[in-house]
């Protein structure tokens, strides 16, 4: 069981990148961003710089990487991430809605679970359009948060994942974030809106499963995340709500122990990969 991939300890699905990037995934940016020799090719939200690496494997001539993140720390270890692998890629810290490059600076474009942390969710599709040369390929990789699937087979664990989404949505509010939980199946729209031809849309599933009570381990690694979160909270009502979450959470362990091998908790989700043409 991957936490970053939890429904029980984030609203979203985070380091996507880090935790689900795989040599299926690879070879489906290659085909359809096109890499040719000499090209320029922008990853928008980098993170720590898998993307480079895993495309800098493609070893396609004279390729030039570059990536974009809103935090310059991600930006830093991405330059680190890349030089160990002997690879050159060059980063910079910039927000997805006011990319610091000139106009068509790029051949093609890509982001992978960066819009659905934005509230502007069109200026960044605007702006990738703006940094992409005509006709050059842009893909934009989101899921659909609001459609995650989550099954357990004791009643705590159900209620844990109702109380989950009321928790993590109440400290989404709390903290004034505005963006789209759905926001996967509505690129094709968006990129329509932004100048951005869509040619295709792939469905990635992503899935967890569980069988037989979980190791202590997790369900710490759980409740730290929780509090984690809970952290930030700044107004009465979500604090309760996160305190009485955690409650929940020790008796759904207690429940799954005692299952023992009969315990199963099932997660999934899609990411909506959305492949792009900027027009002529």
């Amino acid at each position: 069981m991957t936490p970053d991939l939890d429904a029980l300890t984030s609203a979203t699905l985070k380091h996507l990148r880090e935790r689900w990037w795989d040599d299926e995934f690879t070879e489906f940016l290659a085909e359809t961003l096109r890499p040719r020799a000499g090209n320029r090719i922008l990853d928008v939200g980098c993170g720590t710089g898998i993307g480079e690496v895993a495309i800098g494997r493609l070893q396609v001539s004279q390729l030039r990487l570059y990536g974009v993140d809103i935090d310059p720390e991600k930006a830093i270890a991405s330059r680190r991430e890349t030089l160990s692998h002997n690879m050159r890629a060059r980063f910079a810290a910039g927000d997805a809605c006011r990319l610091p490059f000139t106009d068509g600076a790029f051949d093609s474009t890509y982001c992978v679970a960066v819009l659905q942390h934005i509230g502007d969710v069109d200026a960044a599709a605007r702006e990738f359009a703006r940094v992409t040369q005509p006709g050059g390929r842009i893909v934009a990789v989101e899921p659909d948060n609001g459609g995650r699937y989550f099954y357990s087979s004791t009643p705590w664990g159900r209620r844990a994942a109702q109380v989950a989404a009321q928790f993590f949505t109440a400290l989404a509010s709390d903290r004034g974030e505005r963006s789209d939980a759905s926001i996967g199946p509505k690129l094709p729209g968006i990129f329509s809106r932004a100048g951005i031809e869509p040619i295709d849309v792939r469905i990635f599933p992503v899935t967890q499963t569980q069988l037989g009570a979980p190791a202590p381990q997790l369900w710490q690694e759980r409740r730290m995340r929780v509090e984690k979160a809970l952290q930030r909270a700044t107004t009465d009502d979500v604090k309760v709500l996160g305190k009485e979450y955690l409650v929940l959470l020790n008796s759904y362990e207690a429940e799954a122990a005692e299952a023992g091998t009969s315990f199963i908790e099932i997660q999934n989700t899609m990411l909506f990969a959305t492949v792009g043409q900027r027009s002529e």
